[in-house]
């Protein structure tokens, strides 16, 4: 979005994804994987459309922290796992019926199976890395094997084997942008997990919260701090208990 004099120039954005194509005459279908991705992009695409900031360095999906940037895209994930939502989405390709509600169950089942040692092997990514690029002295007597090790003292359930070498082929510590910065997966989900739960307590599909999740996150951009939209739509700061909730963690 940019205004120049009176005139407004919109933002334009284009979703390209990957998904299966028909075989063999028959129609393409979604696999639910696939309609997660495009809930997922759509996310971004929101983020960059709705902004209203005028500002070109901060508007939309420019300038916010990249350890938020993928909160409305995670948020719209949970859309894909909401019953209410996924039923009316659905049908048969030959009978047209909705997914049934037994096999909707079955595949959150999956999704949370070994939830707790995902999160776990999540945290031991996020601090070697961290402290790869904190405090580590890559000319002292440590190595980034001892370092690993060091963290997996602190957080492994199952441990890889001695002569595992997981540092040499982790290529997010030192490309593609996440070096220092892996933990921003996890926080991300944190952050979209529990934005969701606003709408979980108001109704999923409730057009007031919509409009607040639209003005204090979407149509802000990054042109403020994007823990201050966080507050300012949430009404705190963050909690990890919706995320342990919608990945089964909890009692």
């Amino acid at each position: 979005r940019r205004r120049i004099g009176e005139a407004v120039t919109l933002p334009v954005a284009f979703l390209t994804c990957n998904f299966s194509a028909p075989v063999g005459g028959k129609p393409a279908l979604f696999t639910h994987d696939e309609v997660i991705t495009m809930f997922h992009e759509f996310g971004h695409g929101l983020h960059h459309m709705l902004t209203r900031i005028d500002d070109y360095g901060v508007s939309g999906i420019k300038g916010v922290e990249w350890d938020a940037v993928e909160l409305p895209s995670q948020f719209m994930e949970n859309f894909c796992w909401e019953w209410d939502v996924l039923r009316h989405m659905t049908a048969h390709v030959e009978t047209g019926e909705h997914l049934p509600r037994a096999l909707f169950d079955k595949m959150v089942a999956a999704k949370n199976f070994q939830a707790g040692m995902q999160t776990v092997r999540q945290i031991e990514f996020s601090l070697f890395d961290m402290r790869l690029h904190g405090d580590f002295d890559p000319s002292g007597s440590k190595t980034a094997l001892d370092l690993i090790e060091e963290v997996r003292d602190e957080v492994a359930v199952v441990r890889p084997p001695k002569w595992n070498r997981f540092p040499n082929n982790f290529s997010h510590i030192f490309a593609g942008g996440y070096a220092a910065g892996y933990y921003s997966y996890k926080w991300a989900e944190v952050l979209s997990a529990d934005a969701y739960s606003l709408f979980e307590e108001h109704g999923v599909l409730c057009e007031e919260t919509g409009r607040r999740f639209w003005a204090e996150i979407l149509a802000m951009g990054g042109s403020r701090p994007a823990l201050e939209s966080f507050v300012a739509f949430r009404g705190r700061e963050p909690s990890i208990d919706a995320l342990l909730r919608h990945n089964g963690m909890t009692a």
